[in-house]
């Protein structure tokens, strides 16, 4: 349900004069989760909220109903590319600053959804275009009471399945020897499915040399056999199978023997300290009651990994915004790849997740982080991983 009062107070207290939605087929999901309106139509859809005052819509004659649930009777209807732009002026006729799903030099891919024709189009008007990140994460990135039971749910199984994927490992080595990666993600999503879940890919079950890549893909193409002494890398996903839930996403390592080599060790430790370096910069930020943008979190994690001497094998943002996609829409964790200006706020959701990638192994410490209504913060999926985990055979 689209909340009128709600975004033009968002818009005031940004100082837009106003917020203009739009998209063509699909091109920007942000407009279209923000706007209530699904991916297929076919002609292109503008909707103008003013900071006060009533909204305008623009649409094709094909599509003359595309936007009626939404506030606002004033509504063009357009059939010539002429009528069009003509209908573009009339809405953001006298607004000197609009919000837009636009970001400057693509400096945010997440949010640059509207292509560049369409914001010299508007700039044509006399208007200056912003970019909407922090508007789009108050309606688009912020959860529900539903949503944040979801993830909880989703978090606990998750972790679970931790404990699932390592006995299996344990019995399979016991009784054959060895298992094979894609045996270990199989029984993962088994337990996904078992319990209700669904993932838009299987999770990633990394050994020795695999888990040294970040974005490994688990495959009978590349399958290595776990055995005895064996570096385990596993990065999963998960959500409840059911409308609007929201994932849940963990690393977390293992070695297949009584005693971890000093090798493993080391590296493990340097990275959870960046990771809890990262939470304590968030939860200290939240308790001094400053705001917190999510390339000063990046930052913090990223600290302890140079300092170590392995910043050159932290190739990664630290971490991303988390909804109902896995990399959700909101502040993502990174001060890397692109310098995160938006701000973390209550009821969003994001990734920790430090890593050194080496070409014999790799580690990564994943956790999730919570920011509930209240401004407290959780570090869901269970207690942090504070040591290898060892699989006893």
């Amino acid at each position: 349900m689209f909340d009128l009062s709600a975004v033009q107070s968002a818009i005031r207290e940004a100082g837009f004069d106003g917020w203009l939605l739009y998209d063509f087929r699909g091109l920007n999901v942000l407009a279209q989760r923000v706007a209530g309106v699904g991916p297929k139509l076919s002609r292109r859809w503008f909707y103008f909220v003013p900071a006060t005052g009533e909204p305008k819509k623009l649409v094709h004659a094909i599509e003359p109903s595309s936007l009626d649930h939404l506030p606002g009777a004033n509504k063009t209807v357009y059939r010539k590319w002429q009528d069009l732009e003509a209908g573009v002026g009339a809405l953001v006729s006298g607004a000197k600053l609009v919000a837009m799903e636009y970001s400057e030099r693509n400096a945010n891919p997440y949010i640059g959804r509207v292509d560049a024709g369409t914001i010299e189009l508007v700039k044509s008007f006399g208007c200056t275009v912003a970019a909407s990140g922090d508007l789009i994460q108050q309606f688009e990135a912020v959860w529900d009471d539903d949503q944040e039971k979801s993830h909880f749910e989703a978090a606990k199984l998750c972790r679970e399945a931790y404990d699932v994927a390592f006995n299996f490992i344990a019995s399979e080595i016991k009784a054959k020897g060895g298992v094979l990666e894609t045996a270990v993600q199989a029984r993962i999503m088994k337990h996904f499915a078992d319990n209700g879940m669904t993932t838009y890919s299987p999770p990633i079950v990394g050994v020795g040399p695999h888990s040294g890549d970040p974005h490994f893909d688990t495959a009978p193409e590349t399958d290595v056999p776990i055995q005895r002494g064996s570096w385990v890398l596993i990065d999963l996903w998960a959500k409840m199978n059911r409308p609007r839930s929201v994932y849940a996403d963990y690393t977390r390592t293992a070695y297949v023997g009584e005693t971890v080599p000093e090798q493993y060790t080391k590296i493990f430790n340097i990275v959870a300290a960046a990771r809890d370096a990262g939470i304590k910069k968030v939860k200290d930020t939240f308790a001094s009651g400053k705001p917190l943008l999510g390339w000063e979190v990046d930052n913090a994690t990223r600290a302890v990994i140079e300092s170590a001497g392995y910043g050159e094998f932290y190739t990664h943002r630290t971490g991303h915004n988390i909804g109902q996609e896995v990399h959700g829409n909101g502040a993502h964790i990174d001060g890397l790849e692109t310098r995160e200006d938006r701000r973390i706020i209550p009821r969003t959701c994001f990734s920790i997740e430090p890593g050194i990638y080496l070409p014999e192994f790799g580690v990564r410490s994943e956790v999730d982080v919570y920011i509930d209504k209240d401004g407290k913060v959780h570090v869901t999926g269970g207690e942090p991983q504070t040591e290898v985990h060892r699989i006893l055979v």
